[in-house]
C-alpha cells in the first residue's frame, strides 16, 4: 500500500484526538480538553490502537501512564498538528492587517529582549490580530535544528552554530565582561591572569553549546574556573553581584544587566570576535508571503536594535 493509500484512509481529527490524549495522558481529560464526550473520544483512542498496534494509555493501578511507544510519539504527534495548523491556516490572498496568525520564534532571552521586543511592537501597529510566542531553545533544540524548524516560523541564533539554512542577518553585536561592582580588584579592564584566577559564570557550556566569546578565552590558553552555568543571559548577573565571579555578556544587553544592578560591564583583554545576529528558517518556508512580512520584520526590527532602540524603549516602559 502507498503512502497516499495510507493517508487517505485515516481521519486527519484523530491528530487532534492523539495530541491531547498524550498531553493530558487522561481520556476524561482530553475529552474536556477538545470538549468532546468521554465516549467520543475513547472511540477515538480505540481507533488509535488499533492503527498503532499499541495500548498508548496503558492502566497503572487507579491511574493511566504513557505506554513507552507513545512517548516516542509526544513529541511528533505535537510537531504534526502545529503543521497542519499551518497548513490550513495558509491563505490565497493575505494582508497583515487582516491575519490572525500565530508566528513561532526559538530564541535565547538575549535574542527576545533586543530584536524581538521590537517585531512585537512593530507587528502590533501593522498587524494587530498577528501573534508571536517566542520559545527559549536548548542544546537540544539547536542540534535538532533541522527538525525543528519545519514546525516552527524560525529561530533567532548567532552565525556558527546553523549551516545549510536560509537566513538573514540582522545585527551585529560585541562582547563585554561583567563583574560585581563592589570587586575593587578588577579595574576598567581584567588581565589575562584574572581571566585565569577568577571564578566564572558561562552559558550553554557544552560539546556543541557554547558562546564565541569563551570559546576564545580557551583558544587563548585560559581554562576557565567555572563555578556556574545558566541558560540564561538575563539572568548572570544576579549570579555574579556580591562574588567575585565574572561572565561575558553581548554589549546590547549589557545596559540592562547593569539596569538589575549589582554589577559593573568592563573590558576584555583582548579584541573579542564579534557576532552577527541572525534568523534562520526551513526552506519551506521559502515562498510563503505571511513569512517573508514576519522575515521584514525582523530586519527591520535588527536596524533599530544596532541603533540601540531596544535599550532606549526599556526605559521609557
Amino acid at each position: 500500500m502507498t503512502d497516499h493509500a495510507l493517508l487517505s484512509r485515516l481521519d486527519l481529527n484523530l491528530l487532534v484526538s492523539l495530541d491531547a490524549l498524550l498531553t493530558e495522558k487522561s481520556v476524561t481529560r482530553a475529552a474536556e480538553r477538545l470538549h468532546l464526550s468521554q465516549p467520543a473520544l475513547s472511540a477515538s483512542l480505540a481507533r488509535l490502537r488499533t492503527h498503532f498496534g499499541d495500548q498508548i494509555l496503558a492502566r497503572r493501578g487507579n491511574t493511566y501512564e504513557l505506554t513507552p511507544f507513545a512517548v516516542r510519539l509526544s513529541e511528533h504527534a505535537t510537531a504534526a498538528l502545529d503543521a497542519a495548523r499551518r497548513v490550513f491556516e495558509s491563505q490565497a490572498t493575505w494582508s497583515p492587517e487582516e491575519s490572525t496568525r500565530e508566528f513561532m520564534i526559538y530564541g535565547s532571552d538575549y535574542g527576545f529582549v533586543t530584536v524581538g521586543s521590537i517585531v512585537s511592537r512593530l507587528a502590533a501597529e501593522r498587524a494587530p490580530g498577528v501573534r508571536f510566542r517566542f520559545m527559549l531553545h536548548n542544546p537540544t533544540i539547536v542540534d535538532d535544528a533541522t527538525a525543528r524548524l519545519r514546525s516552527v516560523d524560525g529561530m533567532l541564533i548567532p552565525h556558527g552554530s546553523l549551516a545549510d539554512h536560509p537566513y538573514v542577518d540582522l545585527w551585529h553585536d560585541d562582547w563585554l565582561a561583567i563583574v560585581a561592582d563592589t570587586n575593587d580588584a578588577v579595574g576598567d579592564v581584567l588581565t589575562m591572569q584574572q581571566l585565569a584566577e577568577l571564578p566564572w559564570v558561562m552559558t550553554y557550556q557544552t560539546r556543541t553549546a557554547f558562546t564565541s566569546a569563551a570559546r576564545q578565552v580557551q583558544q587563548l590558553g585560559v581554562e576557565p574556573r567555572l563555578k556556574v552555568v545558566v541558560e540564561s543571559f538575563l539572568s548572570m548577573s544576579h549570579f555574579i553581584a556580591g562574588t567575585s565571579r565574572v561572565g561575558i555578556i553581548q554589549a546590547a544587553i549589557a545596559p540592562l544587566a547593569v539596569r538589575t544592578g549589582g554589577v559593573r560591564t568592563v573590558r576584555l583583554p583582548f579584541a573579542p570576535t564579534p557576532l552577527t545576529n541572525a534568523l534562520w528558517w526551513h526552506p519551506i518556508h521559502g515562498r510563503d508571503p505571511e513569512h517573508a512580512w514576519m522575515r521584514d520584520l525582523f530586519v527591520e526590527a535588527g536596524r533599530s536594535v544596532e541603533a540601540g532602540a531596544h535599550v532606549a524603549q526599556l526605559r521609557t516602559d
